[in-house]
């Protein structure tokens, strides 16, 4: 009964973040400088009439708290409003584009997960040998580069001058090499830091020393046990590097003309077209709320001492 307590009460935190983040949102988006409607009409041709009429078709000559709540009640509906470029539902549009980012996405934290925790175990492992020198070089790099020269870099070389991979597109498994790659080796550098710090840490446990004792092997007591125990704090940095590299597609989804929320949000930028803003900075919000979610539950399944806690 506790544990269904710990859950619900976990579940509830997280639909307040995520009404925390929709009254962020808005207020944001209602606070910017500038007037939407303006943006919408031809100076030459816009009258204050047609302004005025606009702006009350819309809903804007209405007091902040009443937009607020139309906003609000046509969330839970489902309907995250129009877009002011071309009249499309937002949250249709979103939903459309949005398996192209979540295929980038889970493809850069494969490679941040595989790559971190690869090399993060090898440097704790072999501490002060060259093994952790180059380790914790490639984490440097990866937490230094910034993702569109990575991005450009990987073009430059395997696109431009071995033509092994497309440099833009998002057809087919191919198209989301290079980009994941760009991606997920700047999460990597975080997940390699981690982990390298967390298995310095275990492997100094007295529990380690005892399994040594019992005639456990090297290999045996490194990773089944230690990579165990080390990975605990090391999965709130890949869910959290989850989130940041849903916010990085932004700017690979423009170097690499792939198709998804990221391009979406970057054109909707370059269009003034603040409900689609708002409604992507919304949905990855509550995306990014639900993951943490996910990883705070899965605590309880990997730590045997989290699970007797609750």
């Amino acid at each position: 009964m506790a544990i269904v307590n710990k859950i619900l009460l976990k579940i509830l935190t997280a639909l307040v973040s995520i009404f925390g983040s929709l009254v962020l949102v808005f207020c944001i988006i209602y606070l910017l400088p500038g007037d939407p409607v303006l943006s919408m009409l031809d100076p030459s041709v816009a009258t204050p009439e047609m302004v005025e009429n606009l702006r009350k078709e819309l809903g804007l000559d209405q007091p902040f708290y009443v937009q607020f709540l139309d906003y609000f009640m046509n969330v839970l509906h489902g309907d995250f409003g129009q877009s002011l470029v071309n009249r499309d539902q937002v949250l249709p549009k979103i939903l459309e584009h949005f398996p192209a980012t979540l295929a980038l996405t889970l493809a850069s934290a494969l490679v941040s997960i595989i790559i971190g925790v690869f090399f993060g175990v090898l440097s704790a492992i072999y501490r002060n040998k060259w093994i952790d020198f180059i380790a914790r070089l490639i984490g440097l790099f990866g937490i230094s580069m910034p993702t569109f020269w990575s991005g450009i870099l990987l073009i430059l070389i395997f696109s431009v001058f071995l033509n092994w991979f497309p440099a833009m597109g998002s057809d087919g498994w191919k198209t989301i090499v290079l980009p994941s790659l760009s991606l997920g080796f700047v999460g990597a550098g975080l997940i390699i830091r981690m982990v390298r710090t967390s298995m310095l840490e275990v492997i100094n446990e007295p529990f380690i020393v005892t399994l040594r004792a019992k005639g456990l092997s090297e290999r045996a007591v490194m990773y089944r046990h230690a990579l165990r125990n080390a990975l605990i704090p090391a999965i709130t940095i890949i869910g959290l590097n989850i989130g940041e590299l849903m916010a990085g597609t932004v700017v690979i989804e423009t170097v690499f003309s792939r198709q998804g929320i990221g391009r979406i949000v970057a054109d909707a930028i370059m269009a003034k077209d603040l409900p689609v803003i708002q409604g992507v900075v919304f949905f990855s919000a509550i995306v990014f709320v639900v993951i943490n979610l996910l990883v705070d539950l899965s605590y309880s399944i990997i730590d045997p001492r989290v699970r007797r806690a609750n």
